[in-house]
């Protein structure tokens, strides 16, 4: 799932900025939706 991150952190040894759009798995990209850390993105490409 694409998410846009609201954020930055680290995932998996990468460094995910806020602002930008990242391909991550549902179940991380759901965990961090209900936590506000990202939002779903639509139409977007990865960055």
């Amino acid at each position: 799932m694409k998410v846009k991150m609201n954020v930055q952190t680290a995932y998996h040894g990468d460094l995910l900025r806020a602002g930008k759009v990242y391909n991550v798995d549902d179940e991380t990209a759901k965990r961090w939706i209900a936590s506000k850390l990202a939002e779903k993105a639509e139409d977007q490409s990865i960055n």
